[in-house]
């Protein structure tokens, strides 16, 4: 089952999924996020996370644009202790190709590499191999 967020006018900003077979979140971000879609895409797949038990997040920005700097604050003090509990061990971040988003991305891994495994990388294919050997 994908579940789909939308914006007011209606645009996609998240599709979450839970995939049975690899057991794992795939979130698919696009556009540009702000705070509450960050909270709200979060609390999504924490959701999905409690009711499916999966140790791992496939965490897709090949479609973001710009920056989320203004989110990691809450992603760092408030979602990570909060999908730590939920079970959340690994992240393999698929980066955005926009130089800002990239570096949103960068200052996350920064805050939070101490606590979950997140490595970032350039390509789908790279993100999933990597999660299948979590």
């Amino acid at each position: 089952m994908i579940t789909t967020l939308r914006r007011g006018d209606g645009s996609t900003y998240l599709t979450v999924r839970y995939d049975q077979d690899e057991n794992w979140i795939h979130a698919h971000w696009f556009g540009r996020q702000t705070l509450g879609t960050v909270m709200d895409g979060g609390l999504t797949y924490l959701d999905m996370m409690r009711r499916q038990s999966c140790p791992k997040l496939l965490n897709d920005h090949r479609d973001l644009v710009g920056t989320f700097l203004e989110a990691n604050d809450w992603i760092q003090q408030v979602w990570t202790p909060l999908i730590m509990a939920a079970g959340l061990r690994s992240i393999g971040q698929i980066v955005s190709p926009d130089v800002f988003g990239q570096l949103s991305i960068e200052d996350l891994q920064h805050r939070i590499s101490d606590q979950l495994d997140i490595y970032l990388f350039d390509d789908l294919d790279a993100a999933q191999n990597w999660l299948r050997t979590q």
